[in-house]
């Protein structure tokens, strides 16, 4: 299963914002987020999240 995380780097460390339970020697994929690409990120993906959820064929 997939989970998404955010993180800071704090002197070079990457440390979650919340607290999780990871098991010892889990692999993890970081994805650098510039704050000047941040918001063009997160519209991003609105676009594609009210194409699901903004659509006639779910209305019953």
């Amino acid at each position: 299963m997939l989970k998404t995380l955010w993180a800071t780097v704090r002197q070079g460390k990457v440390e979650l914002l919340d607290l999780t339970e990871l098991p010892e020697g889990s692999r993890v994929l970081v994805t650098f987020l510039p704050d000047d690409e941040a918001d063009f990120w997160l519209k991003s993906s609105q676009t594609s999240l009210d194409a699901i959820w903004d659509n006639t064929e779910d209305d019953v």
